[in-house]
């Protein structure tokens, strides 16, 4: 990274401040997936969730620095566990005051790819209603190219996350069939009612679309309030075999119009880790947070997992 950066801030003035801005970006990005690697997660999620081919494009971006970038947010995870790793090989700190979890252990790169609503970032995401211009190819052709950059990137899995509705999952399956990508992937819905996805399709039926399918590892269900999540689990074990996953978000509304979620309106994150033991015994396999969760939450829930009894299922 380094010596990148002293290769191309050689540039004029304009282009020397871009690339100063991008390679900071670039650089908090590493320090926030080392965070959560610190606080105990096995699993981090690339800077990707909004990333599209189609939004750098509108921006002026041409489609090879389109798909570099999808690319590069793999890459910059993959970097983040590297170092990790390297702390890990080094030892803790002297500090007695060290929280930080250094310990080797199998860690997974997800390639994150948000939803048509996250593309369109006016919220929709939270409602699932697209319209009726959007079809089931409208969201094929959508998806295409990225999931097969994404899936040639490095990362170990994707993660399709948020899902408003059926129709974006059976997009998605189809896709993975189609281009027969060879990662596995998990699908991650996102419930107004732990019945229900958000546009009010079923959450059962929604399982089935990736109980389905070959190519899915796990299903489940983020972005969610902790106290929809009991009620989601019982809805996917009626129809999967496959490992649950579960990361909601802190509880608080998103406001679609402001762009910013309403503080104070969710759980703390003693009210939040106090689920995870009741959500492992019906049936949670992979236990994580979502939106407004911080590293805090993900050490609460490492400690709350790491003092489960051996008699019971994880």
């Amino acid at each position: 990274m380094t010596g990148t950066r002293s290769l191309l801030i050689a540039n004029t003035d304009g282009q020397c401040f871009l690339i100063v801005q991008i390679w900071t970006a670039m650089s908090c990005i590493i320090v926030v997936h080392l965070d959560y690697l610190e606080a105990g997660a096995d699993i981090i999620i690339t800077a990707s969730y909004q990333a599209t081919i189609q939004g750098f494009e509108a921006k002026g971006f041409s489609s090879e620095e389109s798909e570099g970038m999808l690319r590069r947010s793999v890459e910059i995870a993959c970097e983040a566990r590297d170092i990790y790793y390297e702390r890990c090989k080094a030892g803790a700190s002297d500090s007695n005051n060290d929280i930080r979890i250094l310990k080797q252990r199998p860690i997974l790169v997800a390639a994150s790819v948000g939803s048509y609503g996250a593309y369109l970032a006016d919220g929709s995401e939270y409602s699932g209603n697209y319209g009726d211009e959007v079809t089931l190819e409208t969201l094929k052709d959508f998806h295409r190219k990225r999931v097969q950059v994404v899936a040639e990137s490095g990362a170990d899995l994707i993660a399709f996350e948020t899902i408003p509705n059926k129709v974006e999952a059976q997009a998605y399956a189809m896709l993975l069939e189609e281009e027969n990508i060879k990662i596995p992937a998990w699908f991650s819905f996102n419930s107004k009612d732990g019945i229900n996805v958000v546009n009010g399709d079923s959450l059962v039926e929604c399982a089935s679309i990736a109980e389905s399918c070959g190519k899915v590892a796990a299903v489940g269900i983020n972005c969610t309030p902790p106290r929809f999540i009991h009620g989601s689990i019982l809805s996917v074990k009626k129809v999967s075999s496959k490992p649950i996953l579960i990361y909601p978000n802190s509880g608080e509304s998103y406001d679609a119009d402001l762009k910013e979620w309403v503080q104070n309106t969710g759980v703390s994150d003693e009210d939040f880790v106090s689920y995870v033991n009741k959500w492992c015994e019906v049936g949670a396999s992979l236990v994580g947070g979502c939106c407004r969760t911080t590293p805090n939450t993900i050490r609460a829930i490492c400690r709350t997992l790491s003092n489960r009894s051996p008699a019971l299922p994880l």
